[in-house]
């Protein structure tokens, strides 16, 4: 096969198709089947709107416009390499961020959840001053929380300074410094002493029998941005354990467990979790109101 068989977008679409579908590739991070990525990827390389691949299907590609395509296909079929990693690109709703294999690709619930402002749990998004984000990855959800409470400084904590990296420069894109302050702490260990009206975190939850049947697209991401123990739940018990003591009387905790709700409400079911309904139905993330967790 030469660059010569391709000559069109059309081609290379079909191609992709073809050699994603043959390859069994695991579609969970944005795309929902081969064509989408496919369509995205070819659209991403060929720098074409990404939001109008017709008009450009029988366009007749420059032979190395072909090459650069065929390698991306390549790349994303041979190494299982999420295409969010090739693009360094990827969206939570209608925000764009950069992401490379330093972080996991974003995908959150809670991202549902913030232009609502948690309510009614949250009365009054404009009297919310202080948010703290665990594990913030990305820096996406702090983001997100930046705009929709406009007076509250927001605190996005996580282990790895690589991760750190990679917020820092998302704050900047979205030109948050000063009010999405990047910290590196294991949990609460580096946290600013003072109360906060939110504690969100979509920590690591992924159950240990979970983590040995991951596609191979997951193990190109940080494996400790992933791995929550044996249950899932080591790190959320720590945060429930700390979270009473950092919050404002009014305060609440809320958190992503994903499909690990049979061993959520096993740690903590004794505290009344209230699920919050998103498209993954009403049992990937839940809430505690600090009177709930100081009754712990």
């Amino acid at each position: 096969m030469t660059t010569t068989t391709f000559s069109t977008p059309r081609d290379l679409l079909r191609y992709a198709v073809t050699r994603f579908n043959a390859a069994k590739l695991f579609f969970g991070h944005g795309s929902a089947e081969a064509f989408d990525e496919a369509a995205y990827l070819v659209l991403h390389t060929l720098k074409l709107p990404l939001d109008r691949l017709d008009p450009f299907l029988d366009a007749k590609l420059l032979p190395e416009e072909v090459l650069q395509v065929l390698q991306v296909i390549e790349r994303r079929a041979t190494e299982r390499v999420p295409a969010a990693y090739i693009t360094n690109q990827a969206w939570l709703g209608s925000y764009e961020f950069y992401v490379d294999e330093r972080v996991l690709v974003p995908r959150s619930f809670i991202a549902e959840l913030i232009p609502e402002r948690f309510s009614p749990w949250v009365s009054d998004s404009d009297a919310v001053e202080n948010v703290l984000e665990l594990c913030t990855g990305s820096g996406c959800l702090a983001i997100m929380m930046a705009d929709a409470f406009p007076n509250a400084v927001v605190d996005a904590i996580d282990i790895s300074k690589d991760a750190l990296a990679v917020a820092e420069r998302n704050i900047r894109e979205y030109k948050l410094e000063g009010r999405v302050n990047p910290i590196e702490s294991d949990l609460y260990e580096n946290v600013p002493f003072k109360k906060y009206d939110l504690i969100v975190t979509n920590p690591p939850y992924v159950n240990a029998s979970s983590m040995a049947k991951l596609p191979p697209e997951y193990l190109r991401e940080p494996q400790i941005a992933l791995h929550g123990g044996e249950d899932g739940m080591d790190l959320v018990r720590k945060i429930v354990a700390g979270a009473a003591e950092r919050l404002t009387p009014e305060g609440v905790l809320v958190v992503e467990i994903g499909n690990e709700v049979e061993f959520a409400e096993a740690a903590f079911g004794h505290l009344g979790l209230t699920w919050l309904t998103t498209s993954a139905g009403d049992e990937a993330v839940f809430l505690l109101t600090a009177e709930q967790l100081q009754a712990q």
